[in-house]
């Protein structure tokens, strides 16, 4: 399957109808999807309808959407009109909701065609991406492993070509390191750019909505769709979509910001071997050595509290249907008092402002966008991150909570790699707001080699 913008010029020249695309997308989707479990949900007959009315509103001369007859996939815990949405429990097996979420809607605006919705843990806990009602979602590159959550039904459904396009959520790294594990561009823009007047916690910038996609320029178009202040959401933003942005970037490397996480040995060379093929893009690379003791356990604190209150009583009332390891996520933050919350927070203010002050003379930050390299499904959890015993989720993926901590806008850049490896993706970081010269940079990265490859298992 083509690219988002390659599909786009194909319609607009009248060389396929959207269709044709979707019956491509289908016959994908029934190809692959036994073996990888991407989708919880497909909208067959659906996407068709929408098609349809796609092709006659073309033929017409109607003005078109940004995404007009493009099929797209949805996260599972993302609300979908008329469309299940399990949240990947039990609890929610038969929910189909009456409303869509706001950045479904502006999709469906744009002309998007949603095909169906994509796998994920548990309401998207979980270092694997597996649920009850699905199973495991499985890496494209070797179907024994993990596509990494909690997005990874997005990823794999992108990655392997299912979809050219597909949305996902970030808490704590579950766009970045999915598009890290299976090959593709993972963006986790500023929080407040794609508004969620539904959130409870309505000034909570921990999580944000993203997007998957198979090039830089295509996952700028869909989150320019989503992209828009809402009055139902206290932190949306304006529009600040890029406006062609064209300096050279300053860019720093870290592989784990002074020792603020800890890395496996491989991900060290993957990484180090990422960069020197990155200095000829951008020069020399700048180092950086912050101070963000205590950093990670204030995001150990906060991602605690937040789900207590958020699922506590779920959790209390429906244990039975619940998985073990969703259940004592939750209850971590079941103690937590007022005074460790506020110093959290206190934590977090002084991390962002480290993280202010390491901007000053860089545009762009590279760190690796996964501690670990792909590991077994069976496994199910990461036991170890550089030869010493995991706490929690927190330890294995550090390298992109620290990020969500301070509310930088981060994407994932699948780095070159041989024929027999497996991927891995550079963590491209940039201030608040920056997404143009974030993408700017990542746009010069993947000029230089750093592109999608398919997976073996997939035809091209």
């Amino acid at each position: 399957m083509l690219s988002a913008h390659g599909l786009l010029d194909e319609l607009h020249r009248g060389r396929v109808s959207s269709l044709d695309i979707v019956e491509a997308s289908l016959e994908r989707i029934d190809a692959l999807d036994d073996r990888l479990k991407a989708f919880i949900a497909v909208d067959a007959e659906g996407a068709r309808a929408a098609a349809r009315k796609s092709d006659r509103e073309r033929a017409s001369g109607s003005t078109l959407g940004l995404l007009h007859g493009l099929p797209v996939a949805i996260k599972d815990v993302t609300a979908t009109a008329g469309l299940l949405t399990t949240q990947g429990s039990r609890i929610f097996a038969d929910n189909v909701p009456t409303q869509d979420e706001e950045s479904v809607a502006r999709l469906r605006k744009a002309g998007a065609i949603i095909i169906g919705k994509t796998n994920t843990p548990e309401f998207a806990f979980g270092a694997v991406c597996s649920n009850a009602l699905r199973g495991p979602t499985c890496n494209p590159w070797d179907t024994r492993l993990t596509s990494a959550g909690s997005s990874g039904g997005s990823a794999v459904a992108v990655s392997t070509g299912m979809v050219p396009l597909a949305q996902g959520t970030d808490f704590g790294g579950s766009v970045r390191t999915p598009a890290s594990f299976c090959g593709c561009i993972g963006l986790r823009p500023t929080p407040g750019i794609i508004p969620e007047p539904r959130r409870a916690l309505g000034w909570s910038s921990l999580a944000t909505q993203g997007v998957l996609a198979r090039n830089v320029k295509d996952a700028s178009l869909m989150v320019s769709v989503m992209a828009g202040m809402h009055p139902g959401d206290p932190t949306s933003l304006k529009p600040c979509w890029p406006t062609g942005e064209t300096r050279k970037p300053r860019v720093a490397a870290s592989l784990t910001l002074n020792g603020a996480f800890r890395v496996d040995d491989e991900v060290g060379d993957a990484f180090y071997h990422a960069c020197r093929q990155a200095e000829p893009v951008f020069g020399t690379l700048h180092d950086v050595k912050p101070d963000l003791d205590g950093s990670l356990q204030a995001f150990k604190t906060l991602r605690a509290a937040e789900s207590w209150v958020k699922f506590g009583r779920m959790v209390d009332e429906h244990e039975n249907q619940l998985t073990e390891s969703y259940v004592w996520n939750v209850r971590q933050g079941r103690h937590i008092t007022a005074e460790e919350y506020l110093n959290a927070e206190m934590a977090r203010t002084r991390t962002w402002r480290t993280f202010q002050r390491m901007f000053e003379n860089v545009d762009i930050l590279l760190m690796p966008a996964a501690s670990v390299m792909p590991f077994p499904n069976s496994q199910g959890e990461v036991m170890t991150v550089g030869g010493q015993p995991c706490e929690s989720i927190i330890d294995y993926l550090a390298c992109t909570f620290i990020v969500s901590l301070v509310g930088f806008p981060a994407l994932s850049i699948p780095a070159p790699r041989k024929a027999d490896e497996l991927p891995f993706g550079v963590q491209m970081i940039a201030r608040p707001g920056q997404e143009a010269m974030l993408l700017h940079a990542a746009q010069l990265m993947e000029e230089a080699g750093f592109q999608h490859q398919w997976p073996h298992l997939t035809p091209s």
